[in-house]
């Protein structure tokens, strides 16, 4: 069969699962669940799984699972990520958490291509292997819960993509794509070629001596102007980033003390630092880390800095990309240009390891993580985007695979697993003094 007649049959078969793609999309919504706690999003994802009689694996990094389809020498991994994020005044928040990242888009998005493969039949006429792959955590939110998590032994790395790769589950992935909603573009618009920061995840707790606030404050040392002080030498380094390194610093304060009585003597930090690369990343935290330290220095406190890797920076495959954008571009307006944000994402760390891609796509407003984020416009946001990857797995498993095996190709010079796991391990680092 041809190849444009198979592309043609995969997206009718989209089409005739469109109301019950968008019915998954919206009872996902409904049920926001946090990184490493979406049973339910997992549960209902199997049921998928199961009505399309694929064989699937589960409880992979918690709640992570896949299923695999078809046969041949290139397997193509599409992702949809389970977890919500923290937005707590989203009108469709349940607790804190909401969709407000569109990743039940993505889901309805890589299920669609499940369906429109396997019930047109067309992967029987391509020669290669698909996986739908559903991974968990992904929004760098709880870290003290995961790191409670590492600390039980049931993980040893925080974003989800991260532990699958190194529990093995991407091995036999030969390149991985997932489209995300870009989030403020309601018309049909797409970025195929993207990029993100890496990012170092911080923990810093300021330890000083309490005493009481009013009659003898001079008897303590208070950890909460050290705390101060730190944060102060980080904001007169800005100056010091380059433009083109895209460097973030990100800081909460999540305790500055115990009581109004008391001289504060426990002050605690979280933030991320945030490089466009691992090496941008690592210099400005090693700055970020200097300027915290000059804090305690001054008001004679003891500081303890906890610091990983949160994510890798995503680095896009031009020829996967290219693949992608000339069936984009025959139901959206393709932009050819970047889609540059110093966000972050574990799909970066997929993009070490193998060619990857992670489009950016309209159909939302609102902004990514706001209360005021929503899919105006079904179609775009998810539907178009899974007849998109369809059809470009279409044209890398047909004749042969003979598209798909170049590319795959292109695996080599990527970073091997064993030292893209010896880097996340080197970057774990304490600093007690």
């Amino acid at each position: 069969m041809e190849r444009d007649q198979l592309k043609k049959e995969v997206c009718e078969a989209i089409d005739n699962r469109k109301d019950e793609l968008i019915s998954f999309a919206a009872d996902i919504r409904r049920n926001p669940e946090l990184g490493f706690k979406e049973h339910r999003t997992a549960r209902q994802v199997k049921n998928k799984f199961e009505e399309l009689k694929l064989e699937y694996v589960e409880g992979r990094a918690i709640t992570g699972l896949k299923a695999k389809f078809g046969e041949g020498p290139v397997n193509i991994a599409v992702i949809g990520e389970l977890d919500a994020v923290i937005c707590a005044s989203h009108p469709m928040a349940v607790g804190n958490a909401a969709h407000a990242c569109g990743h039940d888009a993505q889901l309805a998005a890589m299920l669609g291509v499940g369906f429109g493969l396997i019930e047109s039949r067309v992967i029987r006429s391509l020669n290669g292997v698909v996986t739908l792959f559903a991974t968990p955590a992904e929004e760098g939110v709880e870290y003290d819960y995961r790191r409670r998590l590492v600390d039980e032994g049931k993980l040893e790395f925080t974003a989800g993509k991260q532990e699958l790769i190194r529990l093995g589950d991407f091995d036999d992935v030969d390149m991985a794509m997932m489209c995300h909603s870009e989030g403020t573009v309601a018309g049909k618009t797409i970025w195929p070629k993207s990029s993100t920061n890496a990012s170092i995840s911080k923990k810093v707790r300021y330890v000083g001596k309490p005493s009481h606030y009013t009659a003898a404050p001079w008897d303590g040392v208070n950890a909460l102007s050290a705390a101060l002080l730190g944060l102060q030498a980080v904001n007169a380094l800005r100056e010091t980033f380059k433009d083109e390194d895209y460097v973030r610093f990100t800081p909460i304060m999540i305790k500055g003390g115990e009581s109004e009585n008391a001289v504060p003597s426990d002050a605690q930090i979280n933030a991320y630092v945030k490089a466009s690369t691992m090496k941008a990343a690592i210099d400005a935290n090693k700055k970020v880390n200097r300027a915290l330290i000059s804090g305690s220095n001054a008001i004679g406190t003891h500081i303890e800095i906890d610091d990983f890797c949160n994510f890798m920076p995503l680095e896009y495959n031009e020829s996967l990309a290219q693949v992608f954008s000339n069936n984009a571009s025959q139901f959206m307006d393709v932009r050819k240009e970047l889609y540059k944000t110093a966000g972050s994402t574990d799909m970066g760390d997929v993009s070490m390891i193998m060619p990857a891609i992670h489009p950016f796509v309209g159909g939302s407003v609102g902004g990514i993580h706001r209360e005021t984020y929503k899919h105006v416009d079904e179609e775009t946001a998810f539907i178009i985007p899974s007849k998109i990857m369809a059809m470009t797995i279409v044209d890398l498993l047909y004749d042969n695979a003979r598209l798909g095996i170049k590319i795959a190709l292109e695996k080599k010079r990527r970073m091997p697993k064993e030292e893209y796991l010896k880097t996340l391990r080197c970057l774990k680092r304490k600093i007690d003094k």
